[in-house]
C-alpha cells in the first residue's frame, strides 16, 4: 500500500542535519526503498516554498522529481473542502493542502505519514488513516 507523506516529514529528510534518530524521517526512508511514498503536487509546491537558495531549491526539486505526482480531479477537491467545512463547524482549523490531503487519503485508500498534530484531531471528524512510524500497513 502506497503512503502520502506529508510536508513536514519531507522538510525534516532535507534539512541540511536531520535527526538521524527521527522516527518520521526513519520511516520515510523505509516507505521509498519500499517504493511506496505517494506525492502530490500541492505538497511538493510546499516543500519548495520559502527555500531561499537557488542551489538548494534545485537540489530538492531534483531529487523529488524520483516521485511522479498522482493527479488531483475536481473530486478531491470537492471532498477536501467537505471535509474543510466539517472540520470547522467542529471548530477545527486546518490548511486547505491539509484537507487536499485528507480527501486524497479518503479518496485513494491511503494513509498519512506527518508530524502534524492536527491530523489527530481531523481523524475524530474525517475517516482518515495516519501512519505511525515503526507501523507500516501492508
Amino acid at each position: 500500500m502506497r503512503v502520502l507523506v506529508d510536508t513536514d516529514v519531507w522538510s525534516e529528510a532535507f534539512r541540511k542535519k536531520p535527526d538521524p534518530k527521527s522516527e518520521h524521517v526513519q520511516e520515510l526512508k523505509s516507505l521509498i526503498e519500499q517504493n511506496r511514498v505517494q506525492l502530490v503536487g500541492t505538497i511538493r509546491m510546499e516543500i519548495l516554498c520559502g527555500l531561499k537558495e537557488t542551489k538548494q531549491f534545485d537540489r530538492i526539486a531534483s531529487r523529488l522529481a524520483a516521485f511522479p505526482d498522482r493527479t488531483l480531479d475536481s473530486e478531491i477537491f470537492i471532498l477536501a473542502a467537505r471535509f474543510f467545512n466539517a472540520c470547522r463547524r467542529k471548530g477545527i482549523q486546518g490548511s486547505n493542502n491539509d484537507f487536499i490531503l485528507c480527501a486524497c487519503s479518503v479518496a485513494w485508500k491511503m494513509p498519512i505519514l506527518s508530524k502534524d498534530k492536527d491530523y489527530l484531531h481531523f481523524k475524530k471528524y474525517l475517516p482518515i488513516e495516519l501512519l505511525s512510524p515503526g507501523k507500516q500497513t501492508s
